[in-house]
């Protein structure tokens, strides 16, 4: 496969993922929600593994990897499904649209990689101000909004961090093999969280809450992870969260059109900005530098 369509299905399926967790979510409890999406992700990887004959590694830069990206799962998914509760599945998108940013800082701390240049904080210092106007009055007059941007932002540091941890361990592990390895970490943490704070099975589920579900095991967690990965293992860290730098729009109009969410002209402007920003941070100095 190459790198353009895999990164192409992860910017479709990462655009869909928001919505498809509010859904999942609604019928059921967010705890029940990610758990019951992990363990079938998880019969999807192992079920792969098997029909391909392959093995998973079991070095020490393996190991490492496995549990850099599983507690990076664990933390990131069960933030965001909490958060979802509060803020709308288009807004989620937007934030998540910082990654590039927060990984840029990670990877110039952690990698090595040039990231803080005077256009690259410019861009950043755009996206903020994009990000102020489409929460700034929705967090004075809700205290729900605000701990739903409390608890994505905290889900992308995590995801940031483990994307750069990985980088760092350089272990090469195949897509399929990570995605697995991740899962058997995260899998018992999710489903301890749902056995201890819930422990309710639903009493039914409707069609929209079981599809959803099942939406995001095959495509959310196993494939969207397998692609994920494949992509980070051949491009630089920040330039892998360029997948959210494409999202945020469909994501947004997606929840629009399928879900009723408002979105006003401050949220468009907003998101504009964030949006401008992260173009800046990207491909700032490169527009700069072309000859006039």
């Amino acid at each position: 496969m190459s790198v353009q369509a895999a990164f192409l299905g992860v910017v479709l399926i990462w655009a869909t993922t928001p919505l498809a967790i509010k859904w999942s979510s609604a019928g059921a409890g967010f705890l029940f929600g990610v758990a019951s999406r992990m363990v079938l992700g998880m019969l999807v990887c192992l079920t792969l593994v098997a029909l391909l004959g392959r093995r998973l590694p079991r070095s020490r830069d393996a190991l490492l990897t496995y549990l850099a990206a599983g507690l990076g799962l664990w933390a990131a998914m069960t933030s965001v499904y909490w958060s979802a509760q509060f803020i709308a599945s288009g807004l989620i998108s937007v934030l998540f649209g910082l990654s590039p940013v927060v990984t840029g800082v990670m990877a110039a701390l952690w990698l090595g990689e040039r990231a803080l240049t005077p256009v690259r904080l410019a861009g950043m210092g755009l996206g903020l101000a994009g990000l102020s106007l489409v929460f700034a009055q929705a967090l004075v007059t809700s205290t729900g909004m605000g701990l739903g941007v409390a608890g994505v932002l905290f889900s992308v540091l995590i995801h940031c961090a483990s994307a750069v941890w990985i980088k760092r361990i350089g272990a090469g592990i195949p897509a399929l093999e990570t995605t697995t390895g991740a899962l058997l970490v995260a899998l018992p943490l999710f489903v301890l969280n749902w056995a201890v704070q819930d422990g309710e099975l639903p009493a039914q589920l409707d069609l929209r809450t079981a599809g959803s579900i099942v939406y995001l095991a095959v495509f959310g967690s196993a494939l969207g992870f397998i692609l994920y990965y494949y992509v980070l293992q051949r491009v630089e860290a920040s330039r892998v969260a360029l997948i959210t730098l494409m999202t945020p729009v469909m994501a947004l109009f997606l929840g629009s059109y399928l879900n009723g969410e408002v979105i006003g002209p401050r949220e468009l402007v907003g998101t504009a900005a964030i949006l401008a920003g992260l173009a800046c941070f990207q491909w700032g100095e490169r527009w700069l530098a072309r000859p006039t």
